[in-house]
């Protein structure tokens, strides 16, 4: 894919699952990869995996709902890498609950990780995305976002992604920078295995039962979207903007 080689990649919730995944495939599209999660060490896997492939990575730590330790993060990799000309808003948390159980943490906790977690970051990232007249926005919603039991606070965040994503393709758009979100379906991660366990069942068992209602008759993986991530990154999606791209194996949610 072309236009990706040599840009400055944040790619944050990068230290397993999706965000691991798309910070791995920019990396072998030829992106540097600053690889964000909320402790660094956590993201050492993440690192090696792109240095092993000859690609360049480094690790860094931040509360993406804190706007001083994005704006100051950002600022440390703009020095250590480059401009960052793509971002990949990803961090995200669930704390799942039927809404009359749901605590005013388990709203809050949710809502800020993925909504003010991600203006945090597109507020501190697009200076140099219009400095350059180039970049690349992409954010991690989810089938959720069209509802599900359950996650009232997951599902309202990720519908806010989406409404994030068309404003700012509205507003970044004159400055040549493509706004996008993928929303995945059912991806085998250790979320998703979690959400397993919370319903007392075996995560192989509950993979199996979601497979069975998808057309092609398997769940996704982190590659799977990684791949539709990187397509949004390259130039070959240059006039693709403001687009939520549902991965569900299916017309629908699945």
């Amino acid at each position: 894919m072309t236009g990706i080689t040599g840009r400055v990649a944040l790619v944050t919730g990068a230290a397993r699952g999706i965000g691991q995944a798309d910070a791995v495939k920019l990396a072998e599209e030829g992106a540097v990869i600053a690889a964000l999660d909320l402790y660094e060490e956590s993201c050492a896997t993440t690192v090696g995996l792109i240095r092993e492939k000859g690609a360049q990575a480094k690790a860094y730590a931040c509360d993406v709902t804190s706007s001083r330790q994005v704006e100051e993060v950002v600022a440390q990799i703009a020095q250590d890498l480059g401009p960052i000309t793509l971002l990949v808003n990803n961090a995200g948390i669930t704390r799942d609950n039927l809404i009359f159980r749901m605590t005013d943490e388990e709203w809050f906790s949710v809502i800020n990780t993925h909504l003010t977690g991600s203006f945090n970051c597109t507020r501190a990232v697009q200076r140099y995305m219009v400095q350059e007249k180039w970049g690349k926005i992409v954010f991690t919603s989810s089938t959720s976002a069209l509802g599900n039991r359950g996650q009232v606070n997951y599902a309202a965040a990720k519908a806010g992604l989406e409404g994030m994503t068309r404003t700012l393709a509205i507003e970044l758009g004159p400055f040549n920078i493509n706004v996008n979100a993928v929303a995945p379906g059912f991806v085998d991660t250790e979320m998703t295995r979690a959400t397993a366990y919370r319903l007392h069942k075996d995560p192989e068992q509950w993979k199996q039962e979601r497979a069975n209602q998808i057309p092609l008759r398997r769940v996704g993986t982190p590659r799977d979207i990684a791949n539709v991530v990187a397509f949004l990154c390259s130039e070959e999606a240059s006039f693709v903007n403001g687009q939520v791209i549902y991965i569900s194996g299916a017309p629908g949610r699945a």
